[in-house]
């Protein structure tokens, strides 16, 4: 089959949402009936995103198959509702071990193995392997980081090479960035045109430009970039800040871009069907809503003097979902745990309704998260503890209730005399191989409810049980460390209840306290919040949205 192609890249500045970009494109392709494939092709060598620390790329997101991804590949999903998988997600990391193995193979016969044409074949190869495995028509492939950079100039090779052998069939979609001096008052079309000027230098000339700004492109912008950047007005598409990333493929759609982009690729002109996107977003927009505010407890939010929510962005739309489906807005507090730590959860939580201790790995800022788990389960705050902070609610359990004060998580004090977190047989021997990529628990894993929680009522009340099981649930799982059932019975006796087990092994994946204790007091293994989709929310924070807002009435 004769494929389309629809390359996306950047300019200016990292950060200016090439993904939301694909996402949209994708979502409008797709609602004109077409199969379409986005896929992310990174600069960095990791393998993939599994190892980098959060804050230096944001938030890993995690597929269903286990792939550790760009945040960027959670966009597609949420846009698409479709799931995503290793094939959506390139690294040159990835293509580098692939053409060296086959160089050690002897795959290519003695040939001196040189960046182009190997490099590029492999990149070529996996971007049509990714549009055949999942039957596709249009392949919209985005490329990271921005154009001019060293590390990513073979995508652009790949994109020229697969433009000169398919003509008519690959379109170059360029995003870039207006900035607007405070002294001056008016966007700077220079930058864009440096941007579109070095694609060029590449063999590439771009058929759309996405021109990001604060305010909408006014005539004069727009008549610059025609006349400098080669293109036609109507191919300069205006992408000014929006309320909510959701309003994007509307906001295209209202320039013509899919009809535009199907002429150019010689396809049959359909109309969108934007029905059920455009309800959502007047859900968003509904006046009049609920408020609650939630404090998020976690320790990667500083880049420097900054702070940054991009380490959590997976958590923040499974927040938003829960709330927009429930006519409410969650204000979202974030605090430092290592804060905590030194000065008390009491200053961050006046006003507050709800407590979430997100993912986490290693010993800083642990003690502020043990913290505000024992803060939320005596004050009865709403609380979720996501992986790291179900470890969290058990540890302060056990320290608070059981009165094991030294009671912690081998991952942070390896002499603890009451490990009530711990290491597993197979994940001891891969850290003794010091094997940590792609080596934790990942992907999706079944765990079985029991009846009669809390949990299962949740579940069962918004249809999250696998399709056919009454008890049966899937969540997507990304870490090393587990409850240690050698302490289960003491947890029990004082009242936690384990309200699920995964399916194959066994272990503990959810508990709670029951609701004649604590409103909402519930610990998942998983991560659910890579589970939630605009339309489907996940049921888990559809009921904690449901307890903050019950809690605000409750201390008016």
């Amino acid at each position: 089959m004769r494929y389309k192609y629809i390359f996306i890249s950047g300019g200016v500045i990292s950060g200016l949402g090439k993904g939301i970009t694909t996402a949209s494109i994708s979502l409008l392709l797709k609602s004109t009936g077409f199969n379409v494939v986005p896929v992310k092709c990174e600069n960095y060598l990791n393998i993939d995103a599994g190892t980098i620390n959060p804050i230096e790329h944001g938030d890993p997101f995690l597929c269903e198959d286990g792939t550790e991804a760009d945040m960027d590949v959670g966009s597609y999903e949420k846009f698409l509702h479709t799931d995503m998988t290793r094939d959506n997600f390139i690294t040159m990391g990835q293509i580098y071990k692939e053409v060296i193995e086959k160089e050690r193979r002897f795959e290519y016969m003695g040939e001196d193995v040189e960046a182009i044409p190997y490099i590029t074949d492999e990149i070529i190869k996996r971007i049509n392997a990714a549009i055949n495995k999942q039957k596709g028509e249009i392949g919209i492939i985005e490329l990271g980081g921005t154009a001019g950079e060293y590390q990513n100039i073979f995508y652009y090779e790949a994109s020229r090479i697969l433009t000169l052998k398919n003509p008519g069939d690959v379109l170059h979609v360029h995003v870039s960035y207006l900035p607007t001096p405070a002294h001056l008052g008016e966007p700077k079309t220079k930058p864009a045109q440096l941007s579109v000027r070095t694609l060029n230098s590449m063999g590439i000339q771009p058929d759309f430009l996405i021109a990001r700004s604060d305010k909408p492109l006014d005539k004069r912008r727009r008549d610059r970039f025609s006349l400098f950047c080669n293109m036609r007005p109507e191919n300069i598409i205006s992408s000014p800040d929006v309320n909510n990333i959701y309003e994007v493929p509307l906001q295209f759609e209202q320039q013509n871009l899919t009809r535009l982009i199907l002429k150019k690729l010689h396809l049959p002109v359909k109309k969108p069907n934007l029905i059920r996107w455009k309800k959502f977003i007047q859900q968003i927009k509904k006046p009049d809503k609920k408020s609650i505010e939630i404090a998020i407890v976690g320790k990667y939010f500083a880049t420097g003097d900054y702070q940054l929510k991009d380490s959590y962005a997976a958590l923040i739309d499974a927040v938003n979902h829960a709330a927009w489906s429930l006519n409410t807005t969650a204000r979202i507090l974030w605090v430092d745990a290592e804060k905590v730590e030194k000065e008390g959860i009491e200053k961050f939580t006046k006003g507050i309704n709800g407590l979430i201790v997100p993912i986490g790995w290693g010993k800083r800022g642990t003690e502020g998260m043990i913290t505000t788990a024992g803060y939320a389960r005596q004050n009865l705050i709403p609380y979720l503890g996501l992986c790291y902070g179900m470890q969290m609610a058990v540890i302060s359990f056990a320290r608070q209730i059981l009165g094991w004060q030294k009671a912690n998580t081998i991952e942070n004090d390896i002499k603890t005399p009451c490990p009530v977190i711990h290491l597993i047989p197979k994940q001891k021997e891969l850290l003794k191989r010091r094997a940590y990529g792609g080596t934790m628990r990942l992907g999706a894993w079944d765990a079985l409810i029991k009846k009669e929680t809390y949990t299962w009522e949740i579940y069962n009340k918004h249809k999250g049980f696998v399709e056919g099981g009454q008890n049966l649930i899937s969540e997507r799982h990304r870490h090393r460390f587990e409850f240690n059932d050698k302490y289960v019975k003491f947890f029990e006796q004082k009242g936690l209840v384990i309200a699920a087990r995964s399916k194959i092994e066994n272990l503990v994946e959810i508990l709670e306290l029951p609701r004649h204790i604590h409103p909402f007091y519930i610990g998942v293994q998983g991560h659910p919040e890579y589970k939630s989709r605009p339309f489907f929310p996940h049921p888990l924070f559809l009921e904690f949205i449901n307890a903050c807002v019950k809690h605000k009435e409750l201390v008016k």
